[in-house]
């Protein structure tokens, strides 16, 4: 596929719009899909199908917006970026405020159309069984390994699978986390996901552990991925200029944009 790099990057006001769009595409079908479960009953969609339109929801939204942004979508993976010397620490906060805000647009949305039960099923809480304590390693350890696996799969060209297929990936990440896992936890792995509908509701009971551990999880996941090897180049200014496929001719040296 011939390829044609951008000669300059989106600006940040630009960028932010489709960190907030995104955020709001993928957490749109993930709390539809919460919502059906709650209201129409009747197995009308499963656990399993939930997990499917987190998982799904995330590859499309990176798609349809990834190259613009760097796709991140969750405010754990702007911060693991930023600590591994993927981005721009100096952008961390402005891209938490557009998540957030797309985030609390699905919430919007989704009450819009269901009922207030469906809007608080939409709250994330450890599973019975499950200690505080418990959801908050396993949040955190999600979370790190999760930013593993965008490190590698958007910025590393060892990786002879890195570029186009990342939002395929990274969106079977999330299918599987909530599958196996989420159940247990409460599955969010992402602070946005969690903290706009406790805003909505104004039920922030367990909301910390959603808050905190994301962030952890990040911010060590990204410590890691430096120890394999930091990229020459800014991110995520190379996807965004390249679409994750080749370098472009020319970036400005990491240093010059953090």
């Amino acid at each position: 596929m011939p390829h044609h790099p951008a000669t300059t990057d989106p600006s940040l006001s630009l960028r932010l719009v489709a960190e907030a769009l995104g955020t709001f595409f993928f957490l749109f079908f993930g709390f539809n899909s919460i919502a059906v479960a709650s209201d129409l009953g009747n197995g009308a969609i499963s656990t399993l199908g939930i997990a499917f339109a987190f998982g799904l929801g995330l590859a499309m939204a990176i798609a349809a917006l990834g190259h613009i942004s760097g796709g991140h979508f969750n405010p754990a993976v702007s911060l693991g970026l930023a600590v591994g010397g993927r981005f721009s620490r100096r952008e961390v906060i402005a891209y938490w405020m557009a998540q957030l805000a797309g985030g609390f647009a699905a919430v919007l949305a989704v009450a819009a159309v269901y009922s207030g039960r469906a809007v608080d099923a939409l709250t994330t809480a450890p599973a019975a069984r499950i200690s505080d304590g418990g959801a908050f390693l396993l949040e955190a350890v999600v979370t790190g390994l999760f930013v593993i696996v965008i490190t590698t799969v958007v910025t590393d060209d060892r990786a002879p699978w890195k570029g186009v297929i990342a939002p395929l990936v990274i969106g079977l990440f999330i299918f599987t986390a909530a599958d196996a896992v989420g159940p247990a936890s409460g599955g969010s792995f992402n602070p946005a996901r969690s903290l706009d509908p406790a805003i909505y509701s104004s039920n922030f009971g367990d909301v910390w552990i959603y808050l905190l551990a994301p962030l952890v999880g990040g911010s060590i996941g990204g410590a890691v991925s430096a120890v394999f090897g930091r990229v020459p180049v800014h991110e995520p200014a190379l996807m965004r200029a390249t679409g994750g496929v080749v370098h472009a001719p020319t970036q400005k040296p990491l240093d010059a944009l953090e």
